[in-house]
């Protein structure tokens, strides 16, 4: 079996939007936010880091490539889930129902005018097979589910038991051609 490949993932810095639904909202990440995802990557062994291209991943990335002195490129597969007409509001602004179902099944009940989490999934998978080793992707919440769900072999619900706050790092190490098998070696 080949070596295993090391890649982190890390949320974002907490945001001016912080508790509403904020998937394609492009909301701003706070000065706290940034300095928390330049502490949380310090540690960490990366050579380059990839970014959403949504802006509260991206100015965290830069700011942490720029300290560690790596490069960074972005990719829009690591977006959030598209939240559709949900987007930027708090959850108890929404019809619980409709929430509830989302949550129990977020494929089969996605938002209105929003994503299936299928096709977040699909996207996500594509960008983590596209991953060198020694990566440390800067996302959301959302984005680093459905890694953990393609990676450990996890469905929809199992993943809503990770939680994920602000600048939250994820460590896997995944052997090639085995999946889904994947050792999880750091949660912070």
């Amino acid at each position: 079996m080949s070596a295993p490949i090391t890649l982190h993932l890390m949320r974002h810095g907490a945001t001016a939007g912080a508790g509403n639904l904020n998937g394609r909202n492009d909301v701003p990440v706070t000065p706290t936010g940034l300095a928390s995802c330049v502490a949380a990557a310090a540690p960490l062994r990366f050579e380059r880091v990839v970014s959403s291209d949504l802006a509260r991943a991206r100015e965290c990335a830069v700011a942490v490539a720029r300290t560690a002195e790596v490069p960074v490129t972005t990719d829009a597969r690591w977006r959030e889930l598209d939240f559709g007409d949900w987007d930027g509001h708090p959850p108890d602004a929404l019809d619980p129902e409709r929430l509830a179902a989302f949550w129990a099944d977020p494929d089969g009940a996605a938002p209105p005018g929003g994503e299936r989490w299928s096709t977040l999934t699909a996207r996500v998978g594509a960008a983590l097979e596209s991953l060198a080793p020694g990566t440390l992707v800067l996302t959301h919440a959302g984005a680093m589910r459905a890694a953990l769900a393609i990676a450990c072999g996890l469905d929809s619900r199992q993943v809503w038991m990770f939680d994920l706050p602000y600048a939250a790092t994820v460590t896997l190490r995944r052997w090639p051609g085995a999946t889904p098998v994947t050792q999880i070696t750091a949660l912070r």
